[in-house]
């Protein structure tokens, strides 16, 4: 068992039965020695299941019922808690845009309650997930998570003993709502519906989402944004790679939806810095680090960037594969 912060801790992660909150917990077994893991969610189902996956391990287990909208029960998980990884949110673009206040009560008032939650059981680590929606937002999902960043990150002003952070990245690969299962379910179809010829999107796997999250969390000082370098992809090519027969139909974008994805924006670029396989949005006015800083306007957006090969795309599906998926 290796040495980490992570050993003999509390570890809470609402959200914790999705695809993400699964994977973290079970790496996070395998790979270290918590004292206690908090699965914080609302659906009992998934939290049935998930007591079954991980049987072995119940003695430090613990699995509460509640929503983050809920600060009263927030505050009750919250109690002894040593590091909070916050993957709550409500996620559909077209949801988003037809009600509009259930994305603010969860994906900001809910992230509000996170905050002052650690802060009154004076957490060590907060470290919320993003998304590259956040940045340059079109649609309301995007705006609340650029909003849950931002409070995120200006907690560290108010709860000095507290450190906040956030981790932006792209869509998981084959994750619910994304490209691959939609093709699965029209493969007995006529065609595949695409919005886009041109669209393109970042790129990253839930192992590789899961190990970046680590790493933020040994690094993090409080404030940084942590965007790793990931590839991006062309949605014909995923369909090609997964029915290179099919014909496809052209049905337009959505409301909302963007052609190309961003995870830093021309703006953010001012205050980042580079490192080898990830860059920081740092906070404004901290300026100590040992990155590079990165090229003023510079947008980092998943159509000026490398694409996945053919054979990539398919060692990506065939690892979906090997996990069920």
């Amino acid at each position: 068992m290796r040495k980490s912060l992570l050993n003999n801790k509390s570890i809470i992660i609402t959200g914790g039965t999705g695809s993400f909150g699964q994977a973290f917990t079970g790496a996070l077994l395998n790979k270290y020695n918590p004292k206690k893991i908090i699965i914080f969610s609302r659906d009992e189902f998934k939290q049935y299941e998930m007591q079954l996956k991980f049987h072995k391990y119940k003695k430090k287990l613990r699995f509460f019922l509640g929503d983050i909208r809920d600060a009263n029960r927030l505050g009750l998980a919250f109690e002894g808690v040593d590091i909070a990884i916050h993957a709550a949110a409500l996620k559909q673009v077209p949801a988003s845009e037809y009600n509009p206040f259930e994305f603010i009560k969860t994906n900001v008032l809910g992230t509000q309650n996170i905050i002052d939650a650690a802060h009154k059981n004076k957490v060590l680590k907060v470290l919320t997930l993003s998304t590259d929606k956040a940045s340059s937002p079109i649609n309301l999902y995007g705006a609340t998570k650029l909003t849950a960043d931002k409070i995120t990150i200006s907690a560290n002003n108010f709860s000095p003993k507290t450190k906040y952070s956030v981790v932006r990245y792209g869509n998981v690969f084959g994750s619910r709502g994304s490209i691959v299962p939609k093709i699965l379910n029209q493969l007995k179809d006529q065609f595949i519906t695409v919005t886009d010829k041109r669209m393109t999107r970042f790129s990253i796997t839930l192992d590789q989402g899961v190990s970046f999250v680590f790493n933020c969390l040994k690094k993090m000082q409080g404030g940084e944004i942590f965007v790793p370098k990931i590839p991006s992809y062309r949605v014909v090519d995923v369909i090609k790679a997964l029915a290179p027969n099919k014909k496809i139909k052209i049905i337009g974008i959505r409301p909302g939806e963007k052609l190309h994805e961003e995870l830093i924006s021309q703006h953010e670029s001012i205050n980042s810095v580079e490192f080898k396989n990830y860059l920081i949005i740092m906070p404004a006015g901290k300026t100590k680090t040992t990155g590079k800083k990165i090229k003023p306007y510079l947008s980092y957006n998943s159509l000026e960037n490398r694409y996945l090969t053919q054979n990539e795309i398919k060692e990506c599906l065939n690892s979906l594969e090997n996990r069920n998926i």
